[in-house]
């Protein structure tokens, strides 16, 4: 796998070489680092043990994923002797599963369970990502600038190296020898928290459960070769998906060309039962695509031949299959010279295929007699109710128990969108906080510098000249009010304890001279402002301020002018009884002309405006023009084959 190679020559890191250059993870991957921490054993034994660990890694892997389908890359190891250091290493890109990476994570932690002496670091492009999870756990002491090789799974438990004040401790940037070498000599310093354990393996209660949950059987319609192959090779699939869901137009020139000679034609199609992934599936669902042109006729016989009665599941079973059919014709491009072995497998056996003929794929009765071959499994987990959504924001529940089943999702989304809502509503109603902003423990500044000493007999007088700045709320609210043209709200009298208003004693004016002048800046600034905003049109949100009246034709009575001015104050009258009324209408429409006009900019691909409105089952139609050329298109495309998705 390719590594990108930056240059930081102030790091020394545990995949730093030489002159400065450190590498960096590709997005979407997670690395993981294997020890055998023994000191009874020599060198040849250390080996022994080290390959032991891997065959029991990959038999652990082959046995809990027998049946699963990965996104892109398995658990894998290699042999590294580096920086003095012999150990296991493997990086599997989970592209946009990221349940493939806390697979990963489970299959080590589970692991470490069975060989007391396995030490393992595991981390991604973010960093120490278990520490991410336990962020409201750690201590503040603990932070990512100084969390690098810190974070160690072992014996099922998680352990931190702890920064003291013993020499060997005292480093902020441990490198990976020194993280070992700590390992090595003084195991007992290290940090074992149970509520921070708790939290960084959260997500990995839900397994080995998970695994089977996120399998999705669906029924599509596929030739038959594509049948025999997914038969043979089940995770051929994900490949094949990867293919389609990233096409570009050179990959789609061999799908969408008339004439070209196709590995997978729509000649021979079977009904059969595929095994995906729960996001392999919505990949493949969720993507728009123009039937090819050898596609559409193929397409057609297939809906002649089924009832009215099963005309949707057959035509979104037949939509399933030609996206999953073209994915595999890309693939079968270039399949023999892939870096994948599934892909490579997948190009013997074309080879196979092409030398028997015909005559090696499976009968109708065979294919039947193929375990779980009529399984198609319910797609309601895509579906998203936006009111259970907004009521487990709130925290609530339903109350009716015959409704009571049916939340957001399964029980550990639920789990998982309260625990977001807490920690967000914790985070907001933190009353400790002041004007100042978040508040930043010493371990997020940069004390090793001694260069600014010389500013520290400033820090007291700028502190108390930061106390004497207050701020007038009442008197800001109402500046803001008068600059977005809302009506001022009057501020009330206080009242006595007698609960009668009493008037506010007026100051001096030579108290009252400086809070004066600095309120003429305040509102100088603040006109300002406002009429630079004005100048912009930023304050007109009612569209009917900009029609400005029509000009008179020039014969014109008089008589009729002096009607027209007879009526201004009623028509006046009437706008302003209007105008509350129709405020929220003219909002919405606003909201409405915004949305048509950004959904019509993505000019028929895939947006944010289309997605949006496609996730709150609204289908908007295409933009067809009203233009004469737009119109021959129109009637050109009649003829075509439509879908919807």
């Amino acid at each position: 796998m390719a590594s990108k190679i930056t240059i930081d020559a102030s790091t020394d890191g545990p995949d730093t070489g030489s002159a400065g250059f450190q590498r960096q993870l590709p997005d979407n991957c997670v690395e993981y680092l294997l020890f055998i921490l023994d000191s009874k054993l020599d060198a040849r034994k250390h080996l022994s043990q080290i390959e032991t660990i891997r065959k029991s890694a990959l038999k652990l892997a082959n046995d809990s994923t027998r049946d699963y389908i990965w996104q892109k890359d398995e658990l894998n190891l290699e042999l590294k002797n580096e920086q003095g250091l012999v150990y296991l290493h493997g990086v599997t890109d989970y592209s946009d599963a990221v349940e493939d990476e806390w697979l990963i994570v489970y299959l080590l932690r589970q692991l470490t369970k069975s060989h007391p002496n396995l030490w393992v670091r595991v981390f991604d492009t973010d960093g120490e990502f278990l520490l991410v999870e336990a962020a409201n756990a750690l201590p503040k002491w603990l932070s990512p600038e100084i969390d690098h090789n810190r974070v160690w799974i072992h014996d099922g438990k998680l352990f931190i190296i702890p920064l003291k004040d013993e020499a060997r401790l005292r480093v902020r940037n441990l490198s990976l020898p020194d993280a070992v070498a700590i390992l090595k000599s003084d195991p007992d310093a290290l940090v074992q928290s149970a509520t921070i354990e708790a939290e960084a393996f959260y997500r990995l209660e839900k397994y080995p459960g998970q695994i089977a949950d996120s399998i999705h059987h669906s029924l599509v319609t596929i030739p038959r070769k594509v049948a025999y192959i997914l038969h043979t090779q089940p995770k051929s699939v994900a490949p094949a998906v990867e293919a389609f869901y990233l096409r570009d137009a050179i990959s789609l020139r061999r799908v969408i060309s008339p004439s070209g000679a196709l590995t997978f034609p729509p000649d021979d199609l079977v009904t059969v039962s595929v095994k995906f992934s729960k996001v392999l599936f919505a990949q493949l669902r969720s993507q728009r695509f123009e039937s090819p042109p050898v596609w559409q006729a193929a397409l057609q016989r297939a809906q002649e031949e089924v009832s009215s009665a099963d005309m949707e599941k057959a035509f979104a079973r037949q939509e399933i299959g030609m996206k999953l059919t073209c994915g595999f014709e890309m693939l079968a491009t270039n399949a023999e010279k892939s870096r994948s072995r599934t892909v490579r497998e997948l190009a013997i056996v074309l080879e196979d295929l092409a030398e028997d003929g015909d005559d090696a794929l499976p009968s109708n009765e065979e294919i039947k007699s193929w375990d779980r071959m009529d399984q198609d499994d319910s797609e309601a987990w895509m579906d998203i109710n936006y009111e259970d959504f907004e009521r487990e924001l709130d925290g609530k529940q339903r109350q009716d128990s015959q409704q009571a089943r049916k939340g957001f999702g399964d029980v550990k989304t639920q789990d998982d969108l309260r625990k977001i809502v807490s920690r967000f509503e914790a985070f907001l109603n933190n009353e400790d906080a002041g004007i100042d902003g978040a508040e930043l423990d010493d371990m997020d500044f940069d004390n090793d510098d001694d260069d600014d000493d010389d500013d520290d007999d400033n820090e007291g007088s700028e502190g108390e000249k930061d106390k004497d700045v207050s701020i007038d709320e009442e008197e800001f609210t109402r500046m803001m009010r008068e600059i977005m043209g809302l009506h001022p709200v009057e501020p009330k009298p206080p009242i006595s304890a007698k609960g009668k208003e009493t008037a506010k004693p007026t100051p001096p004016e030579s108290e009252r001279e400086p809070a004066d002048e600095d309120d003429a800046e305040i509102r100088k600034l603040a006109s300002q402002f406002e009429a630079e905003l004005k100048g912009h049109n930023a304050l007109s949100l009612d569209p009917r301020t900009d029609k400005k009246p029509r000009l008179k034709a020039a014969g014109e009575s008089l008589a009729q002018a002096s009607r027209d001015t007879s009526k201004k104050e009623y028509e006046d009258n009437a706008y302003d009884k209007e105008e509350e009324e129709e405020e929220e209408l003219d909002i919405d429409y606003n909201l409405a002309r915004n949305l048509l006009e950004s959904f019509k900019s993505q000019a028929g691909t895939a947006g944010p405006t289309g997605n949006i409105l496609g996730m709150m089952g609204f289908q908007l139609p295409r933009d067809e023009g009203d233009g004469e050329d737009e119109e021959d298109e129109g009637n050109r495309g009649q003829t075509s084959h439509k879908k919807r998705t």
